[in-house]
């Protein structure tokens, strides 16, 4: 699950660079993506195999559940990398494009994964407040520039910014959700979550 962290961490971070320096890193990328799914698979298989070797009372279900839930969030991770990468393959030179908000950005993004990592390792739900301030972060950031966008004289950098924004606040919500599932292994209990998660 670490590894996981780590490999979402710096798929993102590739792909972000590629969008404000132009550099073509979909193939990289692509290439961490997959290895993200990979050990997604590889979590659910062990979580099956503890359920076949043991006899697992309530709490441990609950930590088998959140942990393929929170592995299925990193691959998501790895997905949106790769689509953030894909939007500079497919809108060429965006060099004129105002990438300055993306900077802060990426950086509460990837606090939220480290976070998500660190939530699950500790089960320090106590954490938890930050995760909340770095999305809120991210939601009014998507709400305030989407519609400034849809006034843009520059429609390919309009676009290819609503993606972007689009892929980061997608990533936010997954990281939120962990945190509920890391909420649900200490509590039994679930937060109510923001809908249309996918």
């Amino acid at each position: 699950m670490s590894e996981m962290g780590d490999l979402s961490i710096q798929g993102i971070m590739l792909a972000i660079d590629s969008y404000i320096y132009g550099k073509n890193s979909a193939k990289q990328v692509h290439d961490i993506s997959d290895e993200i799914t990979k050990k997604y698979y590889r979590v659910a298989d062990l979580t099956f195999e503890i359920l076949l070797k043991y006899q697992p009372v309530a709490d441990d279900f609950r930590l088998i559940r959140s942990a393929i839930e929170i592995s299925y969030g990193f691959s998501r991770f790895g997905r949106y990398a790769y689509d953030i990468a894909l939007v500079r393959d497919v809108f060429g030179d965006i060099s004129e494009c105002d990438k300055n908000w993306l900077i802060e950005a990426s950086e509460k993004v990837k606090t939220m994964i480290k976070d998500a990592v660190m939530y699950f390792a500790e089960l320090d739900i106590r954490k938890a407040a930050t995760m909340q301030e770095n999305e809120n972060f991210i939601d009014t950031l998507y709400k305030e520039r989407l519609p400034m966008l849809v006034n843009s004289k520059n429609t390919k950098c309009a676009l290819a910014e609503a993606l972007v924004l689009r892929y980061l606040e997608r990533i936010a919500d997954h990281a939120m959700f962990m945190s509920d599932a890391i909420n649900y292994i200490v509590t039994g209990k679930h937060k109510i979550p923001k809908q249309g998660l996918m």
